[in-house]
């Protein structure tokens, strides 16, 4: 992957140019430029993270293609102030090519169940609508707008997003939208996230051959699990008893447990961040089993089990499943698909460090989207 060490030029790839708005740490900008796509222009308002992405951008594309130039943060700075015009003038110098797109998840503290639950009235929930804005002042061929469950599912949110959707709509973009969940993509963590997606009606038509009305869903070609049902189609392992050695059934895959993250095979330890971890002062990390996760703090994984999904926050990170500790930066990347060629800087905080990572889409299920747009474009001249 490379572009232009000021970030306003596109390079002549050949790839489908992408906008990126909070990037945090670029997690769903691997997912699709691991597809096929290319990152022109990236947006992060906190100065933290912006730094972490800039550093961990780099080691990765650079992993991929040598000799890349460092990656950085095209745009500081909320998106309520930074306007249309500037972003395409910034992106590709003012000259909008033909064929592009957007991704991006707005802030989703005020439509989760565990956040403060405001809605789009809330200081996050609000930039859930600047971003649609940008999007239909901008007018991209297809963009992502990907956000949690509870914006679909709870009733007062789903009428705020309903309103969305009808501005998209009105701006002539055809949308349908999907709850994922990473678990049924090969990556062992419950971690459902709603996906929207928006293709200009021409395009639709251009692509499907045949009219497809802006109000019409199920129209798009998700991409299809492999581990269909996950949750309800194995039997999984429970509280390990006192004194029991944990077992595995043979019938779920090795794939879909913390254990083929984390076992001396696989070793996370001696990568970079494979140590950044909290130490351990409680003495409810000699009490709690493994596999206990039924409290809200104090969540023990169970080795050969998925992990609950990944939201951390004042210090509060899973233990891991056999050791008297927390989960290291490292192993929570993994958890989050996070290729082991990205890492943070060693002088950024571990509270820092542990929220861009959670706060991140799981890269696997970031990918598998993106190659479902991709293929569902596959015959689109650009």
């Amino acid at each position: 992957m490379t572009t232009n060490r000021d970030n306003k030029r596109p390079t002549k790839t050949g790839k489908i140019p992408l906008l990126s708005f909070f990037t945090g740490g670029g997690f769903l900008d691997i997912g699709f430029e691991q597809a096929g796509f290319e990152v022109l222009w990236t947006n992060e308002i906190d100065n933290v993270f912006a730094s972490m992405y800039n550093f961990g951008m780099t080691l990765w594309r650079r992993s991929v293609i040598p000799g890349s130039t460092e990656a950085l943060i095209s745009a500081r700075g909320n998106i309520e102030t930074i306007y249309a015009p500037k972003i395409l003038k910034d992106a590709f110098n003012g000259k909008k090519p033909p064929f592009f797109g957007i991704i991006g998840g707005p802030p989703c503290p005020d439509f989760s169940p565990g956040g403060k639950n405001r809605g789009g009235d809330g200081a996050n929930g609000r930039l859930s609508k600047t971003y649609v804005n940008r999007i239909c002042r901008i007018k991209p061929s297809f963009f992502v707008f990907e956000n949690v469950s509870g914006l679909h599912r709870t009733k007062i949110h789903r009428e705020f997003l309903y309103k969305l959707e009808e501005t998209l709509e009105k701006n002539g973009y055809c949308l349908d939208l999907r709850i994922l969940n990473s678990l049924e993509y090969g990556l062992p963590q419950n971690r459902e996230r709603l996906f929207l997606i928006g293709i200009q009606q021409s395009l639709v038509k251009q692509c499907l051959g045949r009219i497809v009305k802006t109000c019409d869903r199920g129209w798009f070609q998700w991409p299809e699990p492999e581990y269909a049902n996950a949750k309800e189609s194995y039997s999984w392992p429970d509280i390990v008893p006192e004194g029991k050695r944990p077992s595995k059934s043979s019938k779920i895959p090795i794939e879909l447990t913390v254990y083929s993250l984390l076992n001396r095979n696989n070793d996370p330890l001696k990568l970079l961040n494979g140590k950044d971890c909290f130490k351990p002062y409680s003495d409810k990390f000699d009490t709690i089993r493994e596999g206990d996760t039924r409290r809200k703090s104090f969540k023990r994984l169970h080795r050969f089990r998925f992990s609950p999904t990944v939201c951390y926050g004042n210090n509060e990170v899973h233990l891991h499943p056999w050791k008297r500790r927390r989960l290291s930066v490292r192993e929570a990347m993994r958890i989050q698909g996070i290729p082991d060629t990205y890492a943070l800087p060693e002088d950024a905080s571990l509270t820092a460090k542990f929220a861009i990572v959670s706060n991140g889409v799981p890269v696997p299920l970031g990918r598998a989207v993106a190659r479902s747009i991709m293929s569902f474009f596959k015959d689109v001249r650009r």
